[in-house]
């Protein structure tokens, strides 16, 4: 006998316990769920809201014993959590959502590349990387300039730099970590923009709007949504989101990455097998939001409908800028998410607000 749909009083287990993990929690709890959050830190934000904490590194036997035994289903809230974590929950029993094989994926940006234009999901040209010759080498075959990523770990922007001369290889993969990486080609696109989307245990599949999104020094500063773009623009994202759901045997929400070219075709930037920051306009601009959506996904309730209620600018609040909850409170148009994070180091995401606008 199945043990999906979860019943409301059901526990739901995450691993992370940053500001994702607290908004998924806080959603949970909406619909009747308890949480468990596994996270190193005794203070990580998601554990404040969470019926149960666990203070342990992502890989500790023990620890995550306890949460599988505890839990109807495990998801996650960061794609860097450890393999051997999904290992063991799944050798102690526990259902994971979504599954490991996508999170392998995500893990490493040469076989997300690879799978993605497997899937039928077009990207820039890659090479692999493996040391400074293979640098100079992927010049040579692909041209200059080339973004040379660490093939794992590394986010909002961390991780990689920009080489045009061979005679920078060595410099450039000394920068990365002196890791195994992928060299890709820029792509010369007029936009960004994502496409949140959700994948129930039926295969039932909700779409959200595209979002159009800004970056600052590699770090997301604002998303703007329901962007617009044409019926032909959105169909290409909407397939695209189809496809990879599809071919991944998904279940939860997923954020696609995308660069808009000049001629109107869409790129793959990268995917995210979890709730993503340009989804942050969907818990005021939607009747369901994405963190809602990824509880009834992984909970294997039925998707909740994806209308915008209102036109939404999203901005990050990095470092300082959450101290000024005063005066963004007080708008009357501003919605106000805090993660209850301490320390506003400089470039931290601290909070964001979301703008209303009516549809036009």
């Amino acid at each position: 006998m199945s043990r999906f749909p979860l019943a409301p009083g059901a526990v739901i287990g995450i691993l992370g316990g940053g500001q994702l993990g607290r908004m998924l929690a806080l959603a949970a709890a909406r619909l009747g769920f308890d949480v468990a959050v596994l996270d190193p830190a005794p203070d990580a934000p998601a554990k404040r809201v969470a019926a149960h904490a666990i203070d342990a590194e992502y890989d500790d036997p023990a620890a995550l014993a306890r949460l599988a035994a505890i839990s109807g289903v495990v998801t996650f809230e960061f794609e860097n959590v450890p393999a051997t974590a999904v290992e063991r929950l799944a050798a102690a029993g526990a259902e994971v959502a979504p599954n490991g094989r996508a999170l392998a994926i995500a893990q490493d940006r040469l076989d997300e590349k690879t799978f993605l234009n497997e899937a039928g999901a077009p990207t820039v040209r890659f090479a692999a990387v493996d040391d400074a010759p293979g640098v100079a080498a992927a010049l040579r075959s692909l041209g200059a300039p080339l973004l040379i990523k660490s093939r794992s770990g590394g986010y909002d922007g961390k991780g990689q730099a920009w080489i045009e001369r061979a005679d920078a290889a060595e410099a450039v993969f000394a920068r990365i970590g002196a890791r195994a990486a992928i060299a890709e080609m820029p792509a010369a696109f007029r936009r960004e923009l994502s496409i949140i989307a959700a994948r129930g245990r039926d295969g039932e599949v909700a779409l959200y709007p595209l979002a159009e999104n800004h970056h600052e020094s590699g770090v997301l500063r604002r998303s703007t949504a329901p962007a617009e773009a044409s019926a032909a623009t959105l169909a290409q994202a909407e397939r695209i989101a189809r496809s990879l759901l599809g071919a991944l045997g998904y279940v939860g929400v997923i954020g696609v990455e995308l660069f808009e070219l000049e001629d109107g075709r869409l790129l793959v930037n990268e995917f995210a097998p979890r709730v993503h920051n340009s989804g942050h306009w969907t818990l005021d601009g939607c009747e369901v939001d994405q963190f809602e959506q990824h509880i009834r996904a992984v909970a294997g309730w039925p998707l909740g409908p994806t209308h915008t209620l209102a036109r939404v600018e999203m901005t990050n609040l990095l470092g300082d800028e959450a101290a000024d909850w005063r005066r963004l409170a007080a708008e009357p148009d501003a919605r106000l998410w805090l993660y209850g994070k301490a320390e506003p180091r400089p470039g931290r995401k601290m909070g964001h607000v979301n703008r209303l606008r009516p549809l036009r």
